[in-house]
């Protein structure tokens, strides 16, 4: 059994909550995780504390803004940017004393995160993994639309009526919503309770999650909504590895620019998945990642 620990980085005027599953010293590049959202929290994406069970430390923590680190829900929506998390997420490798030598796995707007990160090409960095991202938020909606366009037509319409209407908070719209959700976000049933957490948490503080990208995953009108990171891949310098689902809203063309501009990497389908092969096909996953960063660092 792995030790585990926490505490909080001081960032700016503010605290980045962290947990430590296992040993830093270990001797094995620790693994960082970078949840998604924005605006989600480090429970959704829990599972892949497994992977300490290898001898391997797995960092988790909560972005700004997000569960157990400072909320700030006054902060105007220009306040958060992609620069301010990878402010944060540098500070965090700082603090932990591991900058020199790291893996940094990103899950949704995590591999968003990580992509940004990893072509700036920080020395520290050994190996990273995109976990269901997206290359461009244009490509993103695309494919949203896509997948919204199948759902039953009573969905579409209540959808349809109730952004028309600007009615995003009401029980009707949250329903239609879930739909969605059921085929293209979580296929369990019931979804796991950290995935639940996750979920509960954005509910209660949607700060983040309504500033840049908008009230629900199709329906994308926040600061994110032109990011695109193609024409930078080529700088990733360090071997990648591209996981999604086959039932992913991160559908295989929104991978598709990762696998063409990354010099190194692998891309891995989960065939019984959708945005979260980590908790749908969580062994598999766990192996798949495993044996990555074993190959790498």
């Amino acid at each position: 059994m792995y030790s585990i620990s926490e505490g909080y980085a001081a960032f700016q005027n503010y605290q980045t909550w962290y947990r430590i599953c296992g040993d830093l010293r270990s001797g094995l590049t620790p693994l960082v995780v970078a949840h998604g959202g924005p605006g989600c929290t480090h429970d959704y994406v829990d599972a892949f504390r497994d992977i300490a069970e290898t001898g391997r430390a797995v960092i988790h923590y909560d972005q700004l803004g997000n569960g157990r680190s400072t909320h700030l829900p006054r902060k105007p929506a220009d306040f958060w940017q992609v620069s301010l998390f990878l402010d944060e997420l540098n500070n965090l490798l700082q603090h932990l004393g591991i900058a020199d030598n790291y893996a940094l796995l990103g899950q949704s707007w995590g591999g968003m995160l990580a992509a940004e990160h990893a072509v700036l090409r920080p020395t520290g960095l050994k190996a990273a993994v995109i976990a269901n991202s997206p290359a461009s938020m244009a490509l993103w909606l695309q494919a949203a639309a896509r997948l919204r366009a199948a759902l039953p037509p009573d969905v579409q319409n209540s959808l349809l009526e109730h952004e028309a209407a600007g009615t995003l908070t009401s029980e009707a719209y949250r329903a239609a919503s879930q739909v969605f959700y059921q085929r293209h976000v979580c296929r369990l049933v019931p979804w796991p309770a950290e995935v639940q957490r996750t979920f509960d948490a954005m509910d209660a503080d949607p700060t983040v999650y309504h500033a840049m990208n908008g009230p629900t995953e199709f329906h994308v009108i926040g600061s994110m909504k032109d990011w695109n990171i193609i024409d930078r891949l080529h700088a990733i310098a360090v071997p990648t590895l591209l996981i999604s689902g086959r039932y992913d809203e991160a559908a295989p063309e929104v991978v598709q620019p990762f696998a063409d501009h990354i010099p190194e990497n692998e891309w891995v389908i989960f065939e019984s998945s959708s945005h979260m092969p980590h908790v749908e096909e969580r062994t598999a996953c766990m192996k798949t990642v495993t044996n990555f960063l074993a190959r790498h660092c």
